[in-house]
């Protein structure tokens, strides 16, 4: 975290000791971004498998957070960047992506899954869409959200 906070009034903790996460709140945050089916007990065990995580504080309450799921060497992939839309606008998103990307130097593969309508966000910060990447689709809705439409011939 050598990059001075613009914000000094907020709190920015990277890989915290994850037992003092409160993971109601987390749940609350991924809720209120319309992130849905999360269970606060399995958003803590998948933290406490990733590489790196970063909460965001503010007057004590977590306000942003991100982590990345990686192999600690060859791919890493930036997940679950989630802002309170109470505090979006205010660079802290781009500071959760900066943040965790600094950590992950000589990677071979660095990539994430934008939000549907995020792209412009990702791209201002020098992301690239790849031409390789595929998902096997859980369902209709990230069917609908993450993949190309496919056109009868």
């Amino acid at each position: 975290m050598d990059e001075i906070n613009e914000y000094q009034h907020y709190d920015y903790q990277l890989n915290p000791d994850l037992n003092g996460v409160d993971w109601q709140r987390v749940l609350e945050l991924f809720q209120k971004v319309n992130w849905k089916h999360r269970v606060a007990d399995e958003i803590h065990k998948a933290f406490s498998l990733s590489t790196v995580t970063l909460f965001v504080y503010h007057q004590g309450k977590i306000i942003a957070f991100g982590r990345v799921v990686g192999d600690g060497r060859y791919y890493a992939m930036l997940a679950d960047i989630v802002v309170d839309p109470d505090f979006q606008g205010n660079g802290l998103g781009k500071y959760l992506v900066n943040t965790l990307n600094s950590q992950l130097h000589d990677y071979h593969f660095v990539n994430l899954t934008a939000a549907p309508g995020a792209d412009r966000f990702y791209k201002s910060l020098g992301w690239k869409k790849q031409t390789t990447s595929f998902i096997w689709p859980q369902g209709p809705k990230q069917l609908r959200q993450h993949c190309e439409k496919e056109f009868a011939e």
